[in-house]
């Protein structure tokens, strides 16, 4: 069995947007299929899954990374370090409460931390590391980070299947979110919140 201690995690760089990609994508068709349609799936990848170079660029995009197995030894791994990302997940200071590069309702105003919730964003595991810690490290992660910032909350847009987690985390569903996507599919999210 895996443990955490084998994770390592690191503020994401733009050399890692090649990976990050693949990765996104493993991490919704082999997670998500039990929460949305193929075509909201596919739709979604279009639409509002993807990378957000502006977490990286704010230097709030954090990645799993740890030893590959050798029989995946070429897939997701970072040819400077060495080691395979499993995982990714961010915080923001910015007004966008999802969506990545291609989204087209992005808000980049800066948030106040004294009045508004820093937002949990883009949380994506490999299928292969489901349920194994690395999206409760990288959440830890990202409420410390915001918490030191100044942030005393935080707020999402979480998928269907990443409420799971969050609310197993403390996080509150307050309201469902319909996101419009390309295809003339929308994506049920749930709008959730949690005191720092």
């Amino acid at each position: 069995m895996t443990t955490q201690t084998e994770i390592h995690l690191r503020l994401a760089v733009p050399e890692d947007v090649p990976i990050l990609r693949l990765l996104i994508e493993a991490s919704v068709r082999g997670l998500q299929a039990q929460d949305y349609t193929h075509a909201q799936i596919e739709g979604a990848l279009k639409t509002v899954f993807g990378v957000d170079s502006q977490l990286i660029a704010d230097g709030t995009y954090i990645v799993a990374e740890t030893e590959p197995s050798a029989m995946r030894r070429s897939e997701g791994m970072n040819p400077q370090t060495r080691l395979m990302i499993v995982g990714c997940g961010g915080w923001s200071k910015h007004k966008t409460l999802y969506g990545s590069d291609h989204w087209t309702g992005r808000e980049d105003a800066l948030l106040d931390p004294l009045r508004d919730a820093a937002k949990i964003r883009a949380f994506f595991i490999h299928p292969d590391w489901a349920r194994r810690g690395v999206g409760s490290m990288i959440l830890k992660a990202c409420e410390d980070a915001a918490r030191s910032a100044g942030f005393a909350r935080f707020e999402m847009g979480a998928t269907l299947t990443g409420a799971k987690l969050f609310g197993a985390k403390g996080y509150v569903a307050v309201k469902p979110i319909s996101i419009p996507l390309v295809n003339g599919e929308s994506l049920p999210v749930i709008h959730m919140e949690k005191q720092a």
